[in-house]
């Protein structure tokens, strides 16, 4: 009897303490909410940017706190939240529109374990040259900074490792994404690029990268994901074309193929063609809602579509 009664005064103890944590979490949350409209939607530049200051100290001092991995922070739309499929950590991203030509990151990993680990990454992307973009191995201070969508967790003999596949404003006229491998070192450091992805086709000189990326038109979508049921990474392949606009030079768009690539041993193997057939046109500028009542964003969040007004036309 006496052992019944300690367990039900320990679980409602423990109820009562989770209740607890979850109305303060819920309350910092707000906080966060509030901050991250601001730097997202503040019409004036310099109030986006302390915004944006004042959301990454308020949300490292809130995943500082007991129990904050297992509150999900659902609330906070502008941010993505991505866990690999181990659950042993999680990447806050966020955006900071500057100005057209001008997108800065924020990030926040944390690391599941008692200690709250936190790194914060710091978003060097101005300072690295596309060239150096394949092939840098980079950490937390020195972060080329996106938005990351996806998560794929992957075997390799030196452990599992993980494929980070993000989005970057950029430019006005070309936005960026990328796929690059990641892993925590011996000393659960977060590294940033390995030698992950291999090129042997022919007619390409043979190469290794740690990070691929697409620069491609404003103006259309491209793809560079992760295909669960081919089990490969998929890239639209890209020409360059001139510009319509003025200023804009050159830019990327898709040709109607893919390429992929694949797992094997380890290292993700270049393959030259993915579907037998190629659409006789490019894609062209989407809109990018579709058509149902509710519509999601690029991390998979779901919102109500507001009625448009019949007078205004649509914008790709």
């Amino acid at each position: 009897m006496r052992f019944i009664l300690l367990l039900s005064f320990l679980y409602c103890a423990f109820n009562n303490a989770y209740a607890q944590g979850t109305e303060i979490f819920s309350t910092q949350e707000a906080n966060l909410v509030a901050l991250s409209t601001q730097f997202v939607k503040d019409s004036l530049r310099e109030n986006r940017i302390a915004a944006a200051d004042q959301f990454s100290q308020a949300l490292t001092t809130t995943l500082q706190q007991k129990g904050s991995f297992n509150y999900p922070f659902e609330a906070i739309k502008a941010v993505s939240i991505q866990y690999p499929a181990d659950s042993t950590f999680r990447i806050f991203t966020w955006q900071l529109y500057v100005d057209k030509n001008d997108y800065r990151y924020g990030g926040i990993i944390q690391v599941n374990q008692p200690g709250n680990q936190l790194f914060s990454l710091n978003d060097q992307s101005a300072e690295i040259a596309p060239y150096d973009l394949e092939f840098d191995v980079l950490g937390p201070s020195d972060w080329y900074g996106a938005i990351y969508f996806n998560i794929q967790e992957y075997p390799t003999a030196d452990g599992n490792k993980y494929l980070l596949f993000g989005f970057d404003g950029y430019e006005f006229f070309s936005k960026r994404k990328i796929v690059e491998a990641f892993y925590f070192d011996e000393s659960g450091q977060p590294v940033f690029g390995a030698p992950a992805f291999a090129k042997t086709a022919e007619g390409y000189e043979a190469s290794t990268k740690n990070r691929l990326y697409l620069e491609y038109s404003a103006e259309v979508a491209a793809r560079l994901n992760y295909d669960a049921q081919l089990e490969m990474i998929i890239l639209d392949n890209l020409v360059s074309m001139r510009s319509p606009y003025k200023g804009a030079g050159n830019v990327n768009i898709p040709d109607g193929s893919y390429v992929g690539y694949q797992l094997k041993n380890g290292v993700w193997e270049y393959v030259e063609k993915v579907f037998n057939l190629v659409s006789e046109k490019p894609p062209a500028p989407r809109r990018v809602f579709n058509d149902n009542s509710t519509q999601k964003d690029l991390f998979g969040k779901t919102s109500r579509r507001k009625k448009r007004d019949k007078k205004v036309p649509l914008k790709n």
